[in-house]
């Protein structure tokens, strides 16, 4: 897939509001939604093939776990099936993709109350790489197996396994002006 065309990167949610400003936005975002998560996705600074997302404040539910997160987020981007990204927390690392939205919020949240993370694609980890392959078995409406297979070398193959659900997340996303909320 081409690059994108180079756009400007507008400055991360924590340079745009001090400190106060976001503790005080997540003090009325916990008091009116008590059981939603309060989440920025970033993309990347130097992304280059991922859309940029519509918005970058999500209100999550807490029993949200990151697959169905990831799925929400790839539907936002209307990424093709063998398109790869990345969700990092706290631009360190990738977590595991059981949690729950509870569970990485008590682990990992800002000072200032929010989780964030940074979406990239494989491009990140040093450059493009097209040898990654997927493909769909199975026809099931309860889940079906994706295989993911990456060429080492020419005689050489790892694969991998996982499943995701091939129903969308139940519930319909709610937009407010500059929020995202996944009811």
């Amino acid at each position: 897939m081409p690059p994108l065309e180079k756009m400007q990167h507008p400055k991360p949610f924590k340079q745009r509001k001090s400190l106060a400003t976001r503790k005080q936005e997540v003090a009325g975002i916990r008091t009116k939604f008590p059981t939603k998560i309060p989440v920025i996705i970033e993309r990347y600074q130097r992304e280059k093939f991922l859309p940029p997302l519509d918005k970058t404040k999500f209100l999550v539910p807490q029993e949200l776990t990151m697959t169905q997160f990831v799925t929400i987020i790839r539907n936002r981007m209307t990424l093709m099936p063998n398109q790869a990204f990345y969700l990092l927390i706290n631009n360190s690392g990738i977590a595991s993709m059981s949690l729950t939205m509870a569970q990485l919020y008590k682990d990992h949240k800002d000072e200032d109350g929010f989780l964030y993370m940074t979406y990239a694609s494989q491009e990140m980890f040093g450059h493009y790489n097209n040898s990654l392959t997927c493909s769909q078995s199975g026809s099931s409406n309860v889940g079906s197996t994706v295989f993911l297979e990456k060429r080492t070398s020419m005689t050489e193959h790892k694969h991998k396994s996982f499943s995701l659900r091939s129903q969308p997340y139940p519930f319909p996303l709610a937009l407010t002006d500059d929020v995202m909320r996944i009811p």
